[in-house]
């Protein structure tokens, strides 16, 4: 199992860049090393260090955008072309290395499990970040034209010269680049021709600056243009972003997955079929299931109510019916009458608390959450928060998100061709 995992890794790989030395490690097989963005190992680290509650804030701020894009998503109410993550990619949570065209160049872009195509930021960009792909150094790279196959799979494609440009917006800023075709190599498999956004112009501050890697199932995705190579199925085991240097694995492909694990059935929402949508069922705190209105639950493909797994989320979010009980349940359990907020957790304690763990019941799986997994703490404990929210108050808020931090410590399997996704306690270190 150790031979194949995709470490997505936050690195410029020379310690003379003041880098810790433990970073330069090296991908295997087709698995990679994955880091989060506030590691040692990563660039993208805020230069000054954020107090915790200026960190914990920052992440529930992106999360709310992010959670308002995947609404407008499930609501076919958003045109999404290349890669679109809008404000989700303001501070990518996950990076993973990827090294492009011949001969390579590293670059470290942003997994994605609800995006489907990848774009990286190419010479000549205005407005991108300083590490670019210098596109004139590739023997490999092609610029795709209007004919193309693959520009029919970009929505609004127009015709600059000879080549397939796209134009989108993400909120507060825009992208535009030329659909592109180079060498991609992950961890130690190589991908010739495989198919990405080359951008050309940016503006704001919300593009990953090295660029994003889309895990969704739509027809510009890793999976479906690696379905030879990876049979469609990959897997990831998170590391907790209170252990900075601890990395985790994005394991591609079916070798190497694990054999015990339970598993839930896939579904597919048509109007966006790139999002791994699960059956929720019930949710249990301590040993007791938590009255939900079933409605709260239910998968509805017309009006994408639901529940999905997303690598880009922080916090848990569940759709306020089901949040307010849960949340209800959580506070009788602890039974401490002096409840305080922090910004979007409501739930907060200024004493030690012992919390109930959390189960969520899937068709065919349960996975039960141990504290780690439900609970912020303040640098000094002075705070402890339960580590989940309601999910963004607006007219697409049927949406339940189980996010990244509940996620931290498992490994979760995308095994597409069988539609399942699997959950299996696992230490990312």
């Amino acid at each position: 199992m150790k031979s194949q995992i995709f470490c997505l890794v936050f690195l410029f790989i020379s310690v003379a860049q003041g880098l810790n030395p433990k970073c330069d490690t090296q991908d295997h097989g087709s698995t990679l090393q994955v880091f989060h963005i506030y590691s040692q190992c990563s660039p993208f680290k805020p230069s000054k260090p954020l107090s915790w509650e200026e960190d914990m804030l920052s992440m529930l701020a992106k999360d709310q955008a992010r959670l308002q894009y995947l609404s407008s998503l499930v609501a076919g109410k958003s045109v999404v072309p290349v890669a679109s993550g809008r404000q989700i990619v303001q501070s990518p949570t996950y990076i993973v290395r990827a090294k492009i065209g011949t001969p390579p160049q590293t670059m470290l872009m942003a997994m994605d499990t609800s995006n489907d195509a990848a774009w990286i930021p190419c010479n000549g960009c205005i407005g991108c970040s300083s590490k670019v792909f210098n596109t004139a150094k590739s023997t490999t790279f092609n610029t795709l034209g209007c004919h193309a196959a693959q520009c029919k799979q970009v929505p609004n494609p127009t015709c600059g010269g000879s080549a397939c440009v796209f134009n989108m917006t993400y909120g507060s800023s825009s992208i535009a680049g030329n659909l592109s075709r180079d060498t991609v190599v992950l961890a130690t498999d190589p991908i010739p021709s495989y198919t990405f956004g080359c951008l050309q112009k940016t503006t704001g501050k919300s593009v990953p600056q090295q660029g994003l890697l889309g895990l969704g199932r739509g027809p510009l995705s890793l999976l479906s243009q690696t379905q030879h190579l990876y049979k469609s199925t990959f897997s990831y085991c998170l590391p907790s972003f209170r252990s900075p240097n601890f990395s985790g694995s994005l394991r591609l492909g079916p070798k190497g997955q694990p054999i015990r694990i339970k598993y839930t059935q896939l579904l597919k929402n048509p109007r966006r079929p790139s999002l791994y949508f699960v059956n929720l069922i019930g949710i249990r705190v301590g040993r007791r299931v938590v009255d939900i209105p079933p409605k709260a639950l239910a998968f509805n493909p017309s009006t994408g109510a639901g529940t999905i797994f997303d690598s880009g989320t922080v916090f848990t979010r569940l759709v306020e019916p089901a949040y307010v009980a849960v949340r209800n349940a959580f506070r009788r359990r602890v039974k401490v009458a002096n409840v305080t907020s922090l910004g979007g957790f409501d739930t907060c304690y200024t004493v030690p608390i012992v919390a109930p763990t959390i189960t969520f019941m899937f068709t065919g799986m349960n996975v039960t959450l141990p504290q780690e997994n439900l609970l912020i703490h303040s640098t000094a404990g002075s705070i402890t928060c339960l580590a989940m929210a309601s999910a963004p108050d607006n007219v697409n808020s049927v949406l339940n998100v189980i996010a990244n931090m509940q996620q931290q410590n498992h490994r979760v399997l995308f095994d597409v061709p069988n539609s399942r996704l699997g959950v299996a306690r696992e230490r990312c270190t």
